[in-house]
């Protein structure tokens, strides 16, 4: 048996996809994990949801006040969030573009066929 061959990406290669105003993705997956980047302007709110996916986010760049279950809490520049799956979450960017980095595992799924 082999072993899989390593891969490497840039993000300025990776494709870009508007989901809606205001919110561009761009992602990479292995066979068991996930990285997207979300590129989300000012103002922009991400509703409150849950997914059954593990999920860590790193912010990049701005600040973003995150609803996590009942609480609220703002995060900058460096900050890492661990959300568990099913973890009730959202988001809303505050004064500046926000970049964001969220890990899954597994892969979400859905994802993948929103570029199908």
């Amino acid at each position: 048996m082999t072993a899989p061959a390593s891969q490497a990406w840039n993000w300025a290669a990776i494709p870009r996809e508007v989901l809606r105003d205001g919110v561009v993705r761009q992602m990479i997956h292995g066979e068991r994990l996930m990285v997207c980047r979300l590129t989300i302007a000012a103002g922009t709110a991400i509703p409150a949801h849950r997914h059954p996916h593990e999920q860590i986010t790193i912010v990049e760049k701005g600040r973003v006040r995150y609803v996590l279950d009942s609480h609220e809490r703002v995060f900058g520049p460096g900050d890492l969030v661990l959300l568990p799956g099913e973890f009730w979450h959202g988001a809303t960017m505050l004064d500046e573009e926000v970049v964001l980095i969220d890990v899954f595992s597994p892969i979400r799924e859905d994802f993948l066929e929103s570029t199908r």
